[in-house]
């Protein structure tokens, strides 16, 4: 018992640390001007105020911003659905020549880092003339390797007869794919849209290469933009950082077990 209770203020201890930088945070963006820079720095404020977020809404566009995330995100989680699922399908029930040497390739391609490839990317982008555009931002997502292996990984839990029974009733692949295999995919399908939702949201990198329209922006690009101008204004950049982090740690916490089930079915099915 002594020992549980141990554990259980051990884990109290890490979640507090863990989550005052978040706490803190919000706290600052509802202080007033200049008040986060006083010493020793408050942790609560004194009259709060929203002021800060009606000024990032007002005045720095952050709404126009806030779109322009939820815009790109949602497509790239649409585009990437689109073209992963059937491909981590194909790999996992589809014979074909090839396919074994393709998938080896892919995993070998998860050793190089993702950064290395940015600048050969770009360059195409730049001969097809989407550079500077939403198009450019959304190509990486539009069959990344780890959702391809995450589909794979839960499609061979599928049972191989199930699927061959439909071939010998003279199902297509379309349709075995469409009315068999999707409906027991709904897990990792859950899980893949998070994971490129959030992905796509918490980029930074990309978009700050490919995007050099300000009004393009997404909301991680326009904070790094305005914190350039305004580093001076803590409360602001800290409102800021609320309304970029906050819409995606909701969204998180609602579909947190379709996340973590649809990763512990593919891992341990597979």
């Amino acid at each position: 018992m002594t020992a549980r209770l141990g554990m259980t203020a051990l884990v109290a201890a890490f979640a507090a640390i863990t989550l005052a930088p978040l706490l803190w945070m919000v706290s600052v963006s509802l202080m007033q001007p200049g008040e986060a820079g006083q010493f020793p720095p408050p942790l609560i404020p004194g009259d709060p105020t929203l002021a800060n977020y009606h000024a990032l809404f007002a005045s720095q566009g952050m709404g126009m911003f806030l779109i322009n995330s939820l815009l790109i995100s949602t497509l790239a989680t649409l585009l990437a659905l689109v073209f992963t699922l059937p491909a981590g399908y194909a790999f996992a029930r589809l014979r074909y020549p090839g396919r074994d040497t393709t998938v080896r390739v892919l995993l070998a391609l998860l050793l190089i880092p993702g950064q290395i490839g940015m600048l050969p990317l770009f360059l195409e982008l730049k001969a097809l003339g989407l550079v500077n555009s939403y198009a450019g931002v959304l190509v990486p997502w539009l069959a990344g390797i780890v959702g391809i292996f995450l589909v794979r990984q839960y499609a061979l839990s599928i049972p191989l007869d199930l699927i061959e029974a439909a071939r010998i009733d003279g199902a297509s692949e379309w349709r075995i794919f469409r009315h068999i295999v999707l409906p027991i995919m709904r897990p990792a399908v859950a899980t893949l849209a998070l994971f490129v939702f959030l992905g796509s949201w918490n980029d930074f990198l990309w978009p700050l290469i490919v995007l050099s329209d300000h009004d393009l922006y997404t909301l991680p690009v326009a904070l790094a933009a305005m914190g350039r101008e305004r580093a001076q204004d803590i409360e602001l950049m800290m409102a800021g950082s609320v309304v970029t982090t906050v819409p995606v740690l909701i969204l998180f916490l609602a579909l947190q077990r379709q996340f973590i089930g649809g990763l512990l079915a593919g891992s341990v099915k597979g």
